[in-house]
């Protein structure tokens, strides 16, 4: 039998228990640079849990420094799952994390454990909520057709396209999102059917009916004070050694900037630096502004979330709440 289909039926089996029955789960979600992991690894002192990351960079060996990946020391004290899963020259797709994720969860609740997920992808939280469409496998040339117009016309050109056959899924995304416009025109291409659609048909087999699930978020009372953490924390990367972390990989000789893992936030804008298309600091200011970016993309799924439990970061005037303060509340709110 697969690992799948255990956990399918072991899925079925959860299903059918009274919900104070079900093994526990907790979903801890955020934007970028409120604190998920710090908070995570101090749940993981109080609680038996075990971690799994969701992140669609952390996945990525040798994406480091540029993707706040807890270092050496605290992955040995504080271990997760679903990190270093992937060379940079691969593709890893919602469907492969949720497989993962989900073999992850079984394994940890067959121990007597909690499992929680941590990270700020949104996709990967939904599609353990909601399952997945059946979609077509990427397609080399229609991608490498649809990256060269975008080349030449721009990402916004193509998401005014994708608008016009699939406007359900243009309105999630913001008009520099390439990865999923690209996918949302690549699969309408190949199937002549808006993805958007082809997700509404998805078979559902969703955690919330194998788990008893906790779902709590990190969301900032200040947007600007956000904004502050966001530069503070890039600058700081790039005192760490952000900029000799993208020219390693550079050096590799078998990686370039369409690959998803080179398109991640930080790793892109370093690259057009190190390739001249960008000065110093016109790729500090793109780095920072496409990390406030994915913090408004963030913010805009954790505002439509249902069944979230919200803790507020800061006092709203400027000033970070404690640590353990959040903790305290986090703690009430999920035993």
């Amino acid at each position: 039998m697969s690992s799948e289909q255990a956990a399918g039926e072991s899925g079925s089996a959860a299903a059918g228990r009274a919900l104070t029955d079900r093994p526990r789960a907790i979903f801890l979600m955020g934007p970028t640079a409120s604190g998920k992991t710090d908070l995570a690894m101090a749940l993981a002192d109080r609680l038996p849990v075990d971690l799994i990351s969701v992140d669609s960079a952390l996945v990525y060996r040798g994406l480091d420094i540029g993707s706040a990946k807890p270092s050496p020391q605290e992955l040995a004290r504080y271990p997760h799952r679903l990190i270093d899963i992937c060379e940079p020259t691969e593709s890893y797709s919602a469907g492969q994390f949720r497989r993962d994720a989900l073999q992850a969860m079984d394994e940890s609740a067959a121990a007597g454990r909690i499992p929680l997920l941590v990270g700020g992808t949104m996709l990967y939280f939904r599609a353990l909520l909601e399952g997945l469409a059946e979609l077509p496998a990427a397609d080399p040339a229609v991608r490498a057709e649809i990256e060269a117009r975008a080349q030449k016309e721009g990402w916004p050109a193509l998401h005014r396209e994708l608008a016009a056959v699939d406007p359900e899924l243009a309105a999630e995304l913001h008009p520099n999102h390439s990865v999923r416009i690209e996918r949302g025109l690549e699969v309408y291409r190949l199937t002549g059917r808006p993805l958007s659609a082809l997700r509404r048909e998805q078979a559902r087999d969703s955690v919330v009916e194998r788990y008893n699930l906790r779902q709590l978020a990190l969301v900032p009372g200040d947007r600007a004070l956000l904004h502050q953490r966001i530069a503070l924390r890039f600058r700081r990367m790039l005192e760490a050694g952000f900029i000799d972390e993208v020219r390693a990989l550079r050096a590799r000789g078998d990686l370039h900037e369409g690959l998803p893992a080179i398109r991640a936030v930080g790793y892109r804008q370093v690259w057009q630096y190190l390739d001249g298309r960008l000065d110093y600091e016109a790729m500090v200011e793109a780095g920072i502004a496409a990390t406030r970016q994915l913090a408004k993309r963030q913010l805009t799924w954790l505002r439509r979330w249902p069944d979230l439990a919200r803790i507020v970061t800061d006092d709203g005037v400027g000033q970070v709440r404690k640590n353990d303060e959040i903790l305290s509340e986090a703690l009430k709110f999920l035993t």
